[in-house]
């Protein structure tokens, strides 16, 4: 699974960070979380394509969330998209979809659908979920976490000898999950592999205050985005506007028990983020600053 932050900000727009987007590559698919102002220019500054984007979590209506979703639309439709376009957020994105699909002089070639989620719905895609968690902020907001399809066990060619098989066509077979027989005795590919591996799981708070709910959802993840607006010496500012502080995104991933923790949403006050990054890294060692454009690939963990 790869990951590209297209835009690691907050509020405002800077020359180094741009607007909340942040993408997952599955597969051949892209799944876009927000969608800032600016998010198409992003991706072709970056290694992936916006026409492969199939689905879009927004995660609140704050203008710098979502205010991208037009120019992104339009310029899909100006390349010529005919697959469906999918756009999931909390009560309203209804009817937001909707105007912006009738801005201007406009028609889109392509269908496009809303859906509004509730707290606590989990949506089935192939290959993976999607879980929507109501998170601490000023205005309604989600959380979401993203969690790949548990995989087969992998297979023991050891075990595959003991019961009379020779390496060949009958262990690629197994491999591809299909029965076969040996002597006349069925062996199924459950008798020759090792116990299922959990997939993927990456949890994306979107802004919000420390919150319990967003800390229990994401347990357990392999890679935790968490907002990180300002540092510990601005906490009360932080919490006055919904909004957390490197320390406090450090201490959620520490109680979630996460292997690894970005920070993003960066204040544009910050030319340079260490100072977040920091004191992030005295609760939670392996944390780091997402910037603009950087891409990481996430790999299974090993059993």
């Amino acid at each position: 699974m790869r990951i590209i932050f297209l835009g690691t900000g907050g509020g405002l727009p800077t020359p180094k960070r741009n607007l909340p987007a942040t993408a997952l590559q599955i597969g051949s698919e892209i799944v876009l979380f927000d969608c800032g102002e600016g998010t198409q220019r992003q991706f072709m500054s970056s290694n992936a394509s916006f026409m492969k984007v199939q689905k879009i979590f927004i995660t609140h209506f704050h203008g710098d969330h979502f205010l991208g979703l037009p120019g992104l639309i339009q310029s899909m439709n100006f390349i010529g998209r005919k697959k469906k376009l999918e756009i999931y957020g909390p009560p309203g994105i209804v009817e937001i979809v909707d105007r912006v699909v009738n801005l201007g002089y406009f028609s889109p070639g392509f269908e496009i659908s809303a859906m509004e989620l509730k707290s606590g719905e989990s949506l089935h895609f192939d290959g993976y979920d999607v879980f929507a968690v109501a998170v601490d902020h000023l205005v309604p907001a989600f959380g979401y976490v993203l969690k790949e399809a548990t995989r087969p066990g992998r297979f023991l060619p050891e075990k595959a000898k003991m019961l009379g098989l020779k390496e060949g066509p009958l262990f690629r077979a197994l491999q591809k999950g299909r029965n076969v027989k040996v002597d006349g005795k069925l062996i199924t590919p459950e008798m020759v592999t090792g116990p299922p591996r959990p997939g993927i799981k990456i949890a994306i708070s979107g802004d919000t205050r420390p919150c319990d709910r967003f800390a229990k959802a994401a347990e357990n993840s392999d890679l935790i985005i968490h907002e990180a607006t300002l540092d510990s010496s601005l906490r009360e500012q932080a919490t006055d506007y919904g909004h957390s502080t490197a320390m406090e995104a450090a201490m959620i991933a520490l109680r979630a028990r996460a292997s690894t923790l970005y920070l993003n949403h960066i204040s544009n006050r910050y030319e340079d983020a260490s100072i977040l990054e920091n004191e992030a890294r005295m609760v939670f060692p392996n944390t780091f600053i997402a910037e603009d454009l950087m891409e990481i690939t996430l790999r299974h963990r090993k059993e």
